[in-house]
């Protein structure tokens, strides 16, 4: 599929017509059944209903699909599926996980992490997803960028990337779990920082590529590198992500090293910002909420990876009712073991029905979070993560008819995440095909996994 230029007054580039339901999740929260969504140079020029659908150089026929904006993942770790289901790790807490991982993402290089972008990026698309962040932390001193790599991989996939130069400078030398070899010296971190925002970071609304500076945690990181890097955001207006929260021994590794919990030490350091976003926040108290929500930080919420650690569910109808915004991350595929943003939707209404009860949680709470709760977080509201004139033209097509939905005629939003599983028909990124009648628009695929399959094996030892 091709976007058409020099379309005469009138007409589009591409109209997805005839759906069963087009759900726009715009401010009105539209949901317009027989929709269409009209395309003019990669942006939505138009969404209407039946009858008003205009002529158009190309049409997607959506009839019997469920028609969203594409979904948001906010928080990945994409070199994690190199070790995915690694079994010295499956039955052990936080720290022991890392003590299992560590030892293997120490050989991490240039190709293995670009093939492992390659194949996180796939997997995303064809769940749903057209943007994605990613959190890389591992970047070994007097190596050539990792993250660069993650970025050459995206460009090549077609989807919004989101990268976020992560850091070390706390390891075990210091008393952290993190190894010494991926500790850094923070000016160096700055400096590399600045680099890559400017080679890469793109402002626009329209952009491929943006990038945030995010050091570890607690764990990994010294006020130093964490006030550093909180200034050089807030000087570059980039933003701002790490983890907050994720374990309960967050709060008593805190109080040891810092003598408060986690959040009122990420306040201390500039970090209580609308530019943040932090991944799991699964156990501030009552008063740590309403002063993240306050500050407008965003969390990305990734029920699987709380769930499958037994970690647990984060507080997430009390941070959006703090005026959080949240959104959904798959979180690496070393703690998810998937990257598909419709199973880790679905387990985000399941975990938050069994804990706040079915009418506290439903498949239409859970579409915000996938898609506006996401933009909010990456600081692209109105960009991505909406079906309305003038967002760019990221769209899934979803089948909600045939074997899985027999019967489910009444209300194709809970029919999407109720039933199933479901993978999208097509995926639109800017107007263009990610993903075609079910298949990756991208004809490599076999190659890059017979290369990341032996990526794998070499660093399991296998």
């Amino acid at each position: 599929m091709t976007t058409a230029t020099g379309v005469p007054p009138g007409v589009a580039d591409l109209v997805i017509g005839g759906a069963t339901l087009v759900a726009t999740v715009d401010a009105s929260r539209r949901e317009i059944p027989g929709g269409w969504v009209a395309v003019v140079d990669r942006r939505i020029a138009a969404v209407g209903g039946p009858g008003g659908e205009p002529p158009a150089r190309e049409r997607i026929d959506a009839s019997g699909c469920l028609v969203t904006p594409g979904l948001v993942n906010t928080h990945h770790h994409l070199w994690q599926n190199l070790t995915r289901s690694y079994r010295p790790m499956t039955t052990t807490d936080f720290l022991g996980w890392l003590d299992a991982l560590y030892p293997l993402w120490a050989t991490l290089d240039e190709e293995s992490t670009y093939l492992s972008a390659r194949v996180g990026l796939a997997e995303l698309a064809l769940g749903g997803c057209t943007t994605t962040s990613d959190h890389l932390y591992l970047q070994p001193p007097n190596m050539p960028s990792l993250v660069e790599a993650e970025i050459a991989a995206a460009r090549e996939a077609g989807i919004r990337f989101h990268a976020t130069r992560g850091a070390v400078d706390r390891g075990r030398r210091d008393g952290s779990p993190m190894p010494d070899h991926l500790v850094e010296d923070p000016d160096d971190v700055l400096a590399d920082c600045e680099r890559l925002v400017a080679h890469h970071h793109d402002p626009s609304a329209e952009a491929m590529v943006q990038v945030a500076l995010g050091p570890h945690s607690v764990f990994g990181a010294t006020s130093r590198l964490m006030t550093g890097v909180a200034e050089l955001a807030e000087r570059l207006d980039v933003r701002l992500h790490t983890h907050l929260s994720g374990d309960l021994a967050d709060n008593d590794y805190c109080l040891s090293l810092h003598g408060c919990r986690p959040v009122e030490w990420f306040e201390s350091l500039g970090w209580a910002s609308p530019r943040t976003w932090v991944a799991h926040c699964f156990f501030p108290d009552a008063q740590e909420i309403r002063r993240l929500g306050a500050a407008g930080v965003g969390v990305a919420h990734c029920a699987t990876a709380g769930l499958l650690m037994g970690v647990g569910i984060a507080p997430v109808p009390q941070l959006r009712a703090a005026g959080a915004p949240v959104g959904i991350g798959v979180d690496g595929s070393a703690n998810s073991d998937s990257s598909s943003m419709w199973l880790e939707a679905r387990t985000v209404m399941l975990a938050n029905r069994f804990r706040g009860g079915p009418a506290a949680f439903g498949a239409r709470d859970v579409l915000e979070l996938a898609t506006i709760g996401g933009a909010a977080c990456l600081g692209r509201a109105g960009e991505i993560g909406v079906l309305a004139p003038g967002a760019n033209a990221d769209l899934a097509v979803w089948p909600v008819e045939g074997l899985a939905w027999a019967g489910a005629v009444t209300d194709p939003i809970d029919a999407w995440l109720r039933c199933g599983p479901a993978a999208p028909r097509h995926v639109l990124v800017g107007g263009r095909s990610v993903v075609c009648d079910g298949v990756l628009s991208r004809p490599d695929l076999p190659d890059v996994l017979r290369r990341h399959d032996a990526a794998a094996r070499r660093m399991q030892r296998c």
